[in-house]
């Protein structure tokens, strides 16, 4: 029997050394997910925040993204120690993590997926995580694989964005700028020159303490406005906005 290793993280061997642009995978759609994810992105998500993809789907989702080669992210629901534990049982190895609005939060987040000492994530040997148990020595080698992303989606906390960025166990940072423009008056509008300037001085502060960065849009102009500001991660909209704006600029040459 040929023992494989613990699988390294691509993504996070890549975070802040090259830019990475990736997609949110949203519609629950396995076979979706994989034909986007073979076409050239450096990673996609896997969103069971904003979806109707349940835990039990994850899996389905991660073979897809994993088959094509690229590494898959996951967002849980919420800030929760058993999503969290379940998800990483499946397999995942990136999580961002939705709504954190304090430094205690981002330090409940990190120790979600540590187990004890460090941590309080329940312990299973035999999970696909483990690939079933067939992996020799899996409780050495996955806690360096985890990489933590924390949601920064309010006023308030990006108010705190150092201290919550500075948490042990951070890796990244996600400015999430469509909850970030309704915590500010702004609903719907995440354009608006007051948003985008409190998301410019976010970036600003991050790339103060060196903290890699991350962010969605789904307007192309600021999207190529983030990478030539350097942001380590970014995803153009979901796949959703990605088949809309196909089908909807096809029909329109088709129809002249």
């Amino acid at each position: 029997m040929t023992m494989k290793p613990h699988p390294r993280n691509l993504f996070k061997a890549r975070l802040g050394k090259a830019q990475q642009i990736g997609f949110f995978a949203t519609l629950g759609s396995p076979g979706l997910t994989e034909l986007l994810a073979g076409t050239g992105f450096d990673w996609a998500l896997v969103d069971t925040e904003h979806s109707p993809v349940e835990v039990p789907d994850v899996i389905e989702h991660l073979r897809a993204i994993e088959g094509a080669g690229i590494p898959a992210l996951v967002r849980p629901a919420w800030n929760d120690m058993v999503l969290i534990k379940r998800i990483l049982d499946q397999g995942a190895q990136t999580l961002l993590i939705p709504y954190v609005e304090t430094a205690e939060e981002a330090r409940a987040a990190v120790s979600f997926t540590r187990f004890p000492p460090g941590g309080v994530r329940g312990v299973s040997g035999a999970s696909r995580a483990a690939n079933y148990g067939l992996t020799p020595g899996y409780f050495a080698a996955v806690e360096a694989e985890i990489c933590v992303i924390v949601q920064i989606e309010t006023a308030n906390a990006l108010a705190r964005i150092e201290e919550i960025a500075s948490v042990d166990g951070v890796d990244a940072v996600f400015i999430g700028p469509s909850d970030l423009s309704a915590s500010m008056g702004h609903l719907g509008n995440p354009l608006h020159p007051e948003v985008q300037g409190a998301i410019d001085d976010g970036f600003r502060r991050l790339k103060a303490i060196g903290k890699p960065i991350g962010y969605l849009s789904g307007n192309e102009e600021e999207f190529r406005r983030r990478l030539g500001q350097g942001v380590d991660f970014i995803s153009f909209a979901t796949d959703a906005v990605i088949a809309r704006q196909a089908a909807t600029s096809l029909l329109a040459r088709l129809k002249g």
